[in-house]
């Protein structure tokens, strides 16, 4: 029964670690969309969301079943509730991806308001992170894990200065830049989410592996 069981953790494992690679993925294609203009690309982000959802629900279900069948105790348990937790933040995840996508397709036929630096940086700090925290997951890495709730502070600094810039140099001088800059703003704050769903994640990762609650209490990082 012992060797069945850990089979089927396996299996959780590669399921979990695909919906971080689809969490990825929706991240990047939908900046891309952005980027280049692209109404195939971001659609095809918001077609894909179903997949998504589908994974999420065959891996609620197994956990569940594992939970049912095994009664797994301590940090086999603590594994898989916290499966289940990082299924849900992915699941949310790719929504924001799709989300952005969505915000895309009310900007890509107007012109680009100003060059794109910040929102590709912030994209790129989301997407390390989610890989990130689905690696220190796999390889119950605390430190890693560490490492990405620390990197939320950079996200926040740099969704502040999006913000600032698209309010102070556009909105507030021009009214006319409102249409345009709207989208960008939401795409930033829908960036700055998914860090703090990726920050959810690595913090559940330290709690499975050292039963250490960490979440509200920095300072026992």
């Amino acid at each position: 029964m012992q060797r069945h069981f850990d089979d089927e953790l396996k299996e959780l494992h590669k399921d979990i670690l695909k919906m971080g690679v689809f969490a990825q993925e929706s991240i990047f294609k939908s900046i891309e969309a952005l980027k280049n203009r692209d109404r195939a690309q971001a659609q095809e982000v918001i077609d894909a969301d179903d997949r998504i959802d589908h994974l999420e629900l065959e891996i609620d279900e197994k956990c569940i079943d594992l939970i049912a069948r095994y009664q797994p105790m301590a940090g086999d348990l603590r594994f898989i509730a916290t499966g289940m937790k990082i299924n849900a933040e992915l699941e949310r995840i790719a929504d924001l991806a799709v989300d952005i996508s969505e915000r895309v397709l009310e900007i890509v036929d107007k012109p680009l308001l100003k060059p794109l630096i910040d929102i590709p940086k912030l994209s790129s700090i989301a997407q390390n992170m989610v890989r990130d925290s689905i690696d220190a997951f796999v390889n119950k890495d605390v430190g890693l894990a560490r490492k990405v709730v620390l990197s939320d502070s950079e996200a926040d600094k740099l969704r502040n200065l999006v913000k600032d810039e698209l309010v102070n140099d556009y909105m507030k001088k021009d009214p006319s830049t409102v249409d345009r800059a709207v989208p960008l703003l939401l795409i930033a704050r829908h960036l700055e989410r998914i860090c703090d769903h990726t920050t959810n994640i690595a913090e559940d990762v330290i709690y499975m592996v050292e039963a250490k609650v960490v979440k509200h209490h920095p300072e026992q990082l």
